[in-house]
């Protein structure tokens, strides 16, 4: 498995055009991998190739993949890097192997996390009507969709609690089915986004929501986390949803990157 980082010069026309259209990116990515078939599909329970963009401000956008071939991004670099500055040496993109890291979690090992996702569940508008697949929209549901304790389960890890003395709201203070949980969890929603693009040999355009959340965790299943990190979580992996990247905790960097 190989961690991949470049980052997107958005002044450029084909960099805006990927930026645009999941659909676009997800085509770039793949054809970075020149033994991957463009109609393979990853094995169901596999690793597979899983990207995210992250906005840090208008002017720097970076682009993670983690995929299990070590892939050449030479064909972004010149639509939407720095192509005249590039070397043999310094290429454009930064990859590492993933697979020490992987092997080093260990359970109650504590992370920051950064994951783009795509929150969703199924609705039944009337009696006798199918459910009908809809994204949260609201941060209280959004992200009691990621504290769900049987989905944290299956990932592997839980969220971590703040001390009461770093708490400024009491939990459960609404009147909903699901309880609102306050400040409670050291999460917050960094970024929301609905985006609409065209699927190819879709009959309409496709809506996607995407919610970016970082957070702290705490490891309980390295077995099951080393699947998350390598299989993705959610729906919506093949257009920038389901990855989830970790980073040390300190005090000068709480944050996943």
């Amino acid at each position: 498995m190989f961690l991949s980082r470049f980052r997107v010069n958005t002044a450029r026309p084909g960099a805006r055009r990927l930026l645009s259209s999941p659909q676009a990116m997800h085509a770039a990515v793949m054809s970075s991998f020149p033994h991957i078939l463009p109609s393979a599909g990853p094995a169901p329970d596999g690793p597979r190739v899983l990207w995210r963009l992250d906005r840090r401000d208008c002017a720097e956008v970076l682009l993670f993949v983690v995929s299990p071939a070590r892939p050449d991004l030479t064909h972004l670099v010149e639509q939407a890097g720095w192509p005249a500055v590039a070397t043999r040496e310094e290429p454009g993109w930064q990859t590492r192997p993933y697979a020490p890291f992987l092997e080093g979690l260990t359970a109650g090992g504590h992370w920051g996390f950064r994951l783009t996702a795509n929150p969703v569940h199924t609705i039944r508008r009337k009696e006798g009507e199918p459910r009908k697949l809809t994204a949260h929209v609201t941060p209280v549901h959004q992200m009691g969709w990621l504290l769900d304790e049987k989905r944290l389960a299956r990932l592997g890890f839980r969220i971590q609690e703040k001390p009461a003395d770093r708490r400024l709201l009491p939990a459960g203070t609404t009147r909903q089915k699901r309880p609102h949980p306050g400040d409670r969890y050291e999460l917050a929603i960094q970024d929301s986004r609905s985006l609409t693009f065209d699927k190819r040999h879709a009959g309409k355009p496709v809506t996607l929501l995407t919610v970016t959340f970082e957070g702290r965790l705490e490891v309980t299943d390295p077995d099951a986390l080393r699947r998350t990190l390598t299989q993705g979580v959610g729906r919506g992996r093949a257009y920038g949803c389901g990855l989830l990247t970790l980073a040390p905790i300190s005090s000068t960097a709480p944050r996943a990157s």
